[in-house]
């Protein structure tokens, strides 16, 4: 389904791949005009290439967002091309997947500053514009593991966690605002993420098939259908749903 974002001015932090570029090609198709944030310039003109159909109303901003004066240039410079801000999309995330014991205290703060920091700093700067719009919505990307404990994801599973505790309390501080705030929770979606993740695996074709046969609805997800959920959260007719962590899991925390 497409939705009507025209007029909206949309900021995705993570938008030069997997579920942010998903989303901001749904975005882009149902009119809005778009800022995609990522630490990778290399990414961002590729990301570009790929959304080119859309060239006069998409612009790359780089930036890191695990450094908040970083986060506070990625929302000044959305802000300058833009215009506004209506949306704001955190999509940004890295994964780690090892025993506590082996977890480094460099590993673990950057796992927390990425996904945590970024999310956080990301809102705090945009909330002044989001102000300004009377109707404006914030979609954090968290995970299964912001909602269960996954094995061998400690400081995943914290600073996920912490992101959905986080869109609940701020959707209740920005609710006089007329400011929703929502967050979606994909399981394991195709990404570069799980490529990645899958890349280091004995056998990649095995662990893609058992990590799929967790899942009740029998495979994992598709960026695309991440960003369906998002849009749907982000627009007009989700007007009334403020504070939901949405799963997007084909079942798995249904267990």
């Amino acid at each position: 389904m497409i939705y009507d974002f025209s007029n909206k001015a949309v900021l995705i932090t993570g938008g030069t791949s997997g579920i942010g570029l998903a989303t901001a090609k749904t975005l882009l198709a149902g009119g809005a005009k778009v800022a995609i944030a990522g630490s990778s310039r290399a990414k961002g003109q590729t990301a570009l290439a790929e959304l080119a159909d859309w060239a006069g109303s998409v612009k790359f901003i780089q930036g890191n967002v695990a450094q908040v004066s970083e986060c506070q240039s990625i929302v000044k410079g959305a802000a300058g091309y833009l215009g506004k801000i209506d949306i704001v999309i955190n999509s940004a995330g890295i994964y780690l997947e090892k025993p506590i014991d082996e977890v480094t205290e460099e590993e673990y703060q950057l796992v927390i500053d990425v996904n945590l920091k970024g999310t956080y700093f990301i809102a705090k700067y945009a909330i002044p514009e989001l102000k300004k719009t009377g109707n404006g919505a914030i979609v954090n990307v968290s995970s299964d593991a912001g909602i269960n404990g996954n094995l061998l994801c400690t400081a995943y599973c914290a600073a996920k966690g912490a992101v959905t505790t986080f869109s609940k309390a701020l959707a209740l501080e920005l609710a006089p605002h007329q400011i929703r705030v929502n967050c979606v929770c994909p399981g394991d979606i195709d990404t570069p993420m799980l490529k990645t993740q899958l890349a280091a695996a004995a056998d990649p074709v095995k662990q893609l098939w058992e990590m799929a046969g967790i899942y009740p609805i029998g495979r994992i997800g598709r960026a695309a259908e991440v960003a369906a959920a998002i849009c749907f959260l982000a627009s007009d007719q989700a007007s009334l749903i403020t504070g939901v962590a949405l799963p997007v899991d084909g079942g798995l925390t249904a267990c």
